[in-house]
């Protein structure tokens, strides 16, 4: 027995072992069954001890001893002693019940301390709306991670499923609980929680990368064109606009009249009329500067109409595959 190839467990069995019994048994009476149930298999293992490695081991206790004077108490074990004198069954259940709640590692926060691909790993075989679920739960970032890293057949349908989420049932997470215990042991919640949507699932597309994205819009849109349109309206917005280059710029205003431009505008950025404005003929911009002086008021929704048809007159262009919107809309095209 060498001192320098003892791990922590065998210092202390050893410990023990030369404290002998009676003073193992004093110590064994404080600590848990499994802390025993470790000591006593390393001491079963011992049958001597060098007189060197006694006397360092007994140095490095009395040092040890020293370095954490003090009271050590098992801080969980004594407040559900403590709560469990506080009062009637039913408020002790109940705060117990809480405490533990509080203190338990969720395996959803595991989750996203997983490595994307190990994640996906574990929900390729799950139904897609598990998978949706365990996703919506998630960071964007995280969710676009392990997205990416889901068969490629399987994407789409949980993009359209996260879209569809809205609240989550004690009961539904109960039941995935029961579907996925073995792998991630999901702990049901006493309170619906929001989760998923539409624009849950904007934000994981837009983190995505390698064009994952639209082979998934593509694929959403054959099976629910609707909800295909009204992701891709929440991708990409009027303000957006500004992150395109001069040429994908004027290709769009080429589309739009200036009535139409001057309504668009009357809620726009300063940023992005400048924007626009330098995009355009001198004399056209000051045309609509002067005509939106002149504007009263109009109503919000005609205003956000009017904007939504540019953008769709945007993605048409990009469509026809003359101009890149979204996280690379600010490239050249080449």
């Amino acid at each position: 027995m060498s001192f320098e190839t003892l791990t922590g467990l065998n210092k202390a069995a050893a410990l023990l072992m030369c404290l002998g019994e009676e003073a193992t048994a004093k110590i064994f009476r404080e600590l848990s069954d499994e802390e025993i149930r470790k000591l006593t298999r390393c001491m079963a293992e011992i049958n001597h001890i060098p007189m060197e490695v006694k006397d360092r081991i007994f140095e490095e206790f009395e040092a040890a001893e020293k370095d954490l004077a003090g009271i050590f108490v098992r801080g969980h074990e004594f407040v559900k002693k403590a709560i469990s004198a506080a009062g009637d069954k039913e408020r002790v259940e109940h705060l117990l019940e809480q405490f533990v709640s509080g203190t338990e590692t969720h395996p959803l926060e595991t989750i996203s301390m997983m490595q994307p691909i190990m994640v996906a790993g574990l929900l390729e075989n799950e139904h897609p709306q598990t998978v949706a679920l365990v996703l919506s739960t998630q960071n964007p970032e995280h969710a676009s991670a392990i997205l990416a890293k889901l068969p490629e057949d399987m994407r789409s349908d949980v993009v359209y499923r996260i879209a569809k989420i809205d609240a989550v049932s004690p009961e539904v997470i109960n039941r995935i609980e029961d579907a996925l215990r073995r792998e991630i042991g999901f702990v049901a919640g006493h309170e619906q929680k929001q989760v998923g949507g539409i624009e849950m699932v904007v934000e994981i597309l837009d983190r995505i990368e390698g064009g994952i994205d639209t082979d998934i819009l593509e694929s959403l849109e054959e099976s629910n064109p609707e909800m295909a349109e009204e992701i891709k309206k929440l991708m990409f917005t009027f303000e957006d606009l500004n992150s395109l280059d001069g040429q994908s710029l004027q290709l769009i205003l080429r589309e739009v009249n200036n009535d139409s431009l001057t309504m668009a505008l009357k809620t726009a950025s300063d940023e992005i009329k400048e924007k626009i404005f330098a995009n355009m003929s001198a004399r056209a911009a000051d045309m609509i500067r002067d005509d939106l002086e002149a504007m009263g008021p109009v109503r919000l929704s005609e205003v956000e109409a009017m904007q939504q048809s540019i953008v769709k007159i945007a993605m048409k262009l990009e469509e026809e595959g003359k101009l890149v919107l979204g996280k690379g809309g600010g490239d050249e095209l080449v």
